[in-house]
C-alpha cells in the first residue's frame, strides 16, 4: 500500500512515487509535522511489505508502532526514532485516531490481498488514504464537514489511481486491488493479473476504474480554494499530479500490467500551469 503522499520530502527508497511531494512549497512552520507524519506512515508501510517476513511477524511489528501512538497519547516519551512525531502531536494537537486508522490499513494489507467490490476497496481507502488528508487539514486549521468530504474524495482518488498505476507491481506481492466485480464485468479475472496476461478485457477494466477515480477526484476540486496560503497550492499540485497520472493511464489504454506510468520532469511545467494559471473552478 502506498499512502497518499504528504507534502514533505520522500525518503531515498521511495523516490519513484508519482504524486508531488512539494516539500519546497510546504510552509516552514508546518514542515516538521508533515515530515513526521510522512515518516511514520512510511515506517508502517515498510513493515507491512517487509520482503519475506511472514504476515504474523509483520502484524507484530505494526503493533509496536501502535504502542508508540499509545505512549504519545499517555504523555510518555517514545524512543528517539519517533521523537519527531511526539513533538508534532504536542505542537499541533494532532489527533491520533487517523494514525491508528493508517495502522489498521497496513495490518489489513498483511492478510487481505483481494477485493470483491468497489465498496470494499473504498472502505480500505477510508483507512489507508483519507486519514492523511485529514491530518493535513488539521495542520492548517480547516475542519468543516464539506472540506473533510472533499479531502476524502481527493485522497481516495489518489489511492485508487496509485492502484491502477501499480497493477504490475502489486501482482508480484501478490496483491490485486482491481475489484473482482469489475474484472468479471469486462470478462477478465484475477488470474489474468497474477499470471501477467495483458488482455483487452483487463485493459478495459483498468480504464473503467481509472475513469471512476478521476471523476471522484473532481468531487474534491473546490478544496484547494479554501485551504489557506501556500498549502492550498500544495493541494492543487497533488490533485494535478494524480490527474496527470490518470491521464497517462488512459493514454496507455489501461496497459499498466507491464508498464508503470510515471510523472517525469517534463510534466512539471504542465502541473504548475494547471495549478497556478489555470486552477480548476471551485464548486
Amino acid at each position: 500500500m502506498n499512502p497518499t503522499v504528504a507534502p514533505g520530502v520522500a525518503p531515498e527508497r521511495h523516490r519513484q512515487e508519482n504524486f508531488p511531494v512539494a516539500g519546497w512549497l510546504c510552509p516552514p512552520a508546518l514542515r516538521p509535522a508533515v515530515l513526521a507524519i510522512y515518516r511514520f506512515a512510511r515506517r508502517a508501510d515498510d513493515m507491512a511489505d517487509e520482503g519475506e517476513v511472514d504476515p504474523a511477524t509483520r502484524r507484530l511489528q505494526l503493533e509496536t508502532l501502535r504502542g508508540v501512538l499509545h505512549a504519545i497519547d499517555e504523555g510518555r516519551a517514545p524512543e528517539p526514532l519517533h521523537a519527531d512525531l511526539a513533538a508534532a502531536v504536542a505542537a499541533h494537537r494532532l489527533p491520533l485516531a487517523p494514525m491508528h486508522a493508517l495502522l489498521d490499513a497496513f495490518v489489513q494489507d498483511t492478510h487481505i490481498d483481494r477485493y470483491a467490490s468497489r465498496e470494499e476497496l473504498l472502505a480500505y481507502c477510508r483507512l489507508s488514504a483519507n486519514p492523511v488528508g485529514r491530518l493535513m487539514l488539521h495542520l492548517v486549521g480547516v475542519s468543516d464537514e464539506r472540506a473533510l468530504a472533499e479531502s476524502d474524495a481527493i485522497c481516495t482518488a489518489l489511492q485508487l489511481i496509485n492502484h491502477w498505476q501499480d497493477v504490475g507491481v502489486d501482482r508480484l506481492k501478490p496483491r490485486v486491488y482491481l475489484p473482482l466485480e469489475d474484472l468479471q464485468a469486462h470478462g477478465a479475472c484475477i488470474d489474468d493479473v497474477l499470471e501477467g496476461r495483458d488482455t483487452p478485457a483487463l485493459r478495459a477494466t483498468v480504464c473503467k476504474l481509472n475513469a471512476w477515480a478521476m471523476d471522484l477526484m473532481q468531487q474534491g476540486a473546490a478544496l484547494p480554494h479554501r485551504v489557506p496560503g501556500r498549502f492550498g497550492l500544495v493541494v492543487r499540485l497533488v490533485v494535478e499530479g494524480g490527474l496527470r497520472v490518470g491521464e497517462k493511464i488512459q493514454a496507455m489504454d489501461g496497459a499498466t500490467l507491464h508498464q508503470r506510468p510515471q510523472l517525469r520532469a517534463w510534466d512539471l511545467p504542465r502541473l504548475l500551469w494547471r495549478a497556478l494559471l489555470h486552477p480548476r473552478p471551485a464548486a
